[in-house]
């Protein structure tokens, strides 16, 4: 036992080394297309994580286009002229057929004046040229290439900030890896626009519409802000992604998905003298593209309580988001060690009383919502057990709020915040991968050095500093509160 706990000692000690010792090695580089490259050399196993990040994500949309950039992470696994194709020559002027009847059906679809029977054609026309295109696809050929190879963790996800497509190989193909990806950057063909978007109608009802936890978030999100785009849905409202349009996505994709916008993130078994080289041949020849604009909503200051109340077939469950300001500022790294301290494992404050205690609740926990790079929400979720009510639960968690208001946190509950923050930072540099995925992460939010830095500026934020944030953010005018109930009750 003693000396597990000296194990852990020294490892807390080492925590700002470690820090320090990660700065020196991270590369970065800069080509003159404005594509920035992180690099870190690993040299533990032959492999490599590739990491591709864009600075655009669902904040980026506007009215008319909300859920492109989910949609456009769907359709940038469909191949380009070279790959996913049998004949790209015989396959194109079915492409264009297609998307020529499609966009008729989406130009007639939304007119109460139109003529129904030739919608119903154009329909059926549009599904024989779709039959037709079938016999030129190979299904999900990027996957089976790098599967070929080596390749896993072959994926993408889309954020309100950010898109990030990533795999791992072996080290002796990161150059196949380089020349997949500059083609799809360069050659990506939208194929399969129409199916994919019923697709991706078919996930959000899935995960939103008929998902009681995807229910809530989405309520609670689209409440809290009334102004600023992270109200809306990655993945768009149905109405929109029934609407999106083949010439917007190509569009969206052509301006954005550039090197001016983008982070290659390598950690692995490389040298980075060699692969900066590799990256320049790949990628440096591709125009840089159009900087992702700014968002210049500012959303407003609440002024008092929103109250939401969704009915719905399910188990009851509560929802609470509270304004805050985004990384860097002070503020956030309060609201990681708050929410570290109310429901972070058993000794937590919240889950201590709620689950323990009082048995008010089977589940609690909090979070981040909204995005990263603007001020977003802490929240805190919880799902009473029955047969106490959602009522006794919210005010259960607002009298511990307000005891982080009167009394100061005690020294011992704030460093063993501290101390599981930057463990768990730690723990996901371990692999290559997480740590890609955190270079590139923090990297399209403001600067790799935020990592870097966060377990020193975690230091410096004391009890008053914790006891000033609870006064300033977890107030009643600054809360979105959103309670689904069961369908006919109370």
């Amino acid at each position: 036992m003693r000396r597990l706990l000296l194990c852990f000692c020294l490892f807390l000690v080492s925590q700002p080394l470690y820090a320090a010792h990660l700065s020196d090695r991270v590369r970065e580089e800069h080509l003159d297309n404005g594509l920035t490259l992180l690099m870190l050399e690993r040299h533990d196993t032959p492999t490599v994580s590739a990491y591709i990040t864009f600075r655009v994500g669902g904040v980026n949309e506007g009215q008319s286009n909300r859920g492109i950039a989910h949609l456009l992470e769907h359709m940038l696994f469909k191949g380009t002229k070279t790959l996913g194709t049998k004949d790209y020559a015989a396959e194109k002027p079915l492409l264009d057929q297609i998307e020529k009847v499609g966009s008729q059906i989406d130009r007639l679809k939304n007119d109460p004046t139109a003529d129904q029977k030739k919608l119903e054609e154009l329909r059926a026309q549009l599904k024989a040229l779709q039959r037709e295109h079938n016999k030129y696809v190979v299904k999900d050929e990027f996957s089976q290439v790098y599967a070929k190879n080596g390749g896993v963790g072959y994926n993408a996800f889309t954020s309100k900030d950010q898109t990030t497509y990533l795999i791992s190989l072996p080290a002796n193909k990161l150059e196949l890896w380089a020349a997949i990806e500059s083609d799809r950057l360069q050659n990506a063909v939208l194929r399969e626009f129409y199916t994919e978007r019923e697709v991706v109608r078919e996930e959000r009802r899935r995960s939103y519409e008929s998902n009681p936890s995807g229910l809530i978030y989405e309520a609670l999100v689209a409440n809290a802000f009334t102004v600023h785009p992270y109200r809306n849905p990655v993945i768009g409202w149905d109405s929109d992604i029934a609407n999106l349009s083949l010439a917007e996505a190509r569009d969206f994709f052509s301006r954005y998905y550039r090197p001016v916008n983008m982070i290659v993130t390598l950690v692995g078994d490389f040298n980075a003298d060699e692969t900066l080289a590799m990256v320049k041949k790949y990628f440096g020849q591709i125009p840089p593209g159009t900087p992702v604009p700014r968002v210049i909503d500012v959303e407003p200051k609440q002024r008092g309580e929103k109250r939401v109340t969704i009915n719905f077939d399910a188990e009851p469950s509560l929802s609470i988001g509270f304004h805050k300001p985004a990384m860097p500022h002070r503020d956030d790294y309060c609201a990681d060690l708050l929410m570290d301290i109310l429901t972070r494992g058993a000794t937590s404050r919240l889950y201590k009383r709620l689950v323990v205690d009082e048995q008010l609740v089977s589940h609690v926990e909090s979070y981040g919502a909204g995005g990263s790079r603007y001020p977003n929400l802490l929240v805190i979720d919880a799902t009473p057990r029955y047969p106490h009510t959602v009522a006794e639960v919210e005010s259960a968690i607002y009298a511990e709020l307000d005891k982080l208001k009167r009394e100061p946190v005690s020294l011992v509950e704030l460093k063993r915040a501290r101390n599981r923050l930057v463990t768990d930072g730690l723990r996901q540099m371990r692999t290559n991968s997480g740590l890609a995925r955190m270079l590139s992460s923090y990297q399209a939010l403001g600067s790799w050095h935020y990592l870097v830095d966060y377990a020193k500026n975690i230091e410096v934020i004391d009890p008053p500093k914790l006891l000033a944030f609870a006064n300033r953010y977890l107030t009643a005018t600054n809360r979105t509160v959103v309670v689904l109930q069961r369908e006919g009750k109370k």
